[in-house]
């Protein structure tokens, strides 16, 4: 009983700041900074579930919905490029460490392999779900991926995650959140596959 107990006081803790970080958002005139911010964190380390803050920005500012979509980009992209510097210039020191936080050992080596043979598709492939890819940096870093390729892999997964919550949001509108809630994992299902299929032809 504690421990659901626990999870439900974190959940609602982290939905409070996660509220109030919006109405600051909303209100601001630093809104893309912040976002931008926000989703730099995300990228880098943070678990911030950036669609609970994105939807709702983008309702509220429907006239900025593709500059939101944009800032949500950029900062994702600086902090891709920062996860991939670390992996790098610095895997052999910090490394480890990192990889400890977020996966295991076999898990990143398991990453290793597919950054070496297909290093685009499997950035593609993880980039387009809703879940941090951190690992996919340090990777492509330690393997020396090329930037421009991984760097690439992650504007068309990242931009077809927030332009796609724009185009969601000019559709449904204030239904945009409820829509993705109901529908976010059959969405994701239909990206990978779609992934899989055109990594799968690219490989013929």
């Amino acid at each position: 009983m504690s421990d659901g107990s626990e999870t439900t006081t974190r959940e609602t803790r982290r939905n409070s700041r996660l509220r109030r970080l919006l109405n600051r958002l909303i209100h601001s005139k630093h809104m893309l900074w912040g976002l931008g911010l926000a989703s730099f964190l995300e990228s880098i380390i943070v678990p911030i579930p950036l669609e609970a803050i994105l939807i709702p920005l983008m309702q509220a500012r429907r006239s900025a919905m593709i500059a939101l979509a944009t800032a949500a980009l950029l900062g994702c992209l600086v902090g891709a490029s920062v996860g991939y510097a670390v992996g790098y210039f610095i895997f052999d020191a910090v490394g480890q460490q990192l990889v400890s936080l977020i996966a295991n050992q076999q898990q990143y080596e398991q990453v290793a392999r597919q950054m070496e043979s297909q290093g685009f598709w499997f950035v593609l492939s993880v980039g387009v779900i809703p879940v941090p890819f951190q690992i996919a940096m340090l990777a492509a870093g330690a393997t020396k991926y090329s930037f421009g390729l991984f760097l690439a892999a992650s504007i068309i997964a990242r931009g077809l995650r927030y332009y796609g919550l724009a185009l969601l949001v000019w559709l449904a509108g204030n239904k945009a959140q409820a829509l993705f809630e109901r529908h976010k994992v059959s969405v994701t299902i239909g990206l990978t596959v779609v992934v899989a299929a055109a990594w799968g032809l690219s490989m013929l």
